[in-house]
């Protein structure tokens, strides 16, 4: 085998570990489909690459849009207010640090999905509200729910985005890294 070969590889490994970590939130998902076409880029020939440069930077782009408003779709489909939202934010971090007591084991991954779904649930139950405390647990979980099931749906998307992104990768550069 070649270098050039070996590279293009190592190219194709690199977006595959790209659309796990489209799902995996400690990996960096679509912005190592995106280093991949650059590196394709430098390796190749820009103009045999600007195909899979410009599907990849789309998905990143989209990929961060979803990311950044998933969440709060889910949180506003399931009617939580902004404490609830900034609850769930607050989660995100104690999860993902380890710092939830409810959460000893597990490490970053479990947190990241139960802190938010907490940190809603906390934020809504502080949040003033004229009802009774039953009730206000109820809205509350609700919140909690829509605002995990808005981010577990956004995971999904950019999952599916990323993949779309590696097999452009892989198609267009097939004939280049190893014809």
């Amino acid at each position: 085998m070649t270098t050039t070969t070996l590279i293009y590889i190592a190219l194709l490994l690199t977006t595959l570990v790209g659309v796990i970590g489209a799902v995996v939130p400690v990996v960096p998902g679509p912005s190592l489909i995106l280093g991949a076409s650059i590196v394709a880029g430098f390796l190749f020939d820009w103009d045999k690459v600007t195909i899979t440069l410009i599907a990849s930077s789309v998905v990143l782009v989209m990929c961060f849009a979803i990311e950044q408003f998933s969440g709060i779709w889910g949180a506003q489909k399931a009617g939580a207010s902004h404490w609830g939202q900034i609850g769930s934010i607050v989660g995100l971090f104690l999860g993902f640090f380890g710092l939830l007591p409810a959460l000893p084991l597990g490490g970053p991954l479990v947190g990241m999905f139960f802190g938010p779904f907490i940190g809603a649930v906390v934020g809504e139950l502080l949040y003033p509200r004229e009802v009774p405390m039953g009730e206000r647990f109820n809205i509350s979980f609700k919140a909690g729910i829509g605002i995990v099931l808005g981010s577990v749906i956004g995971l999904i998307l950019q999952g599916l985005l990323s993949l779309f992104a590696a097999i452009v990768f892989a198609v267009t550069t097939w004939h280049l890294g190893l014809g």
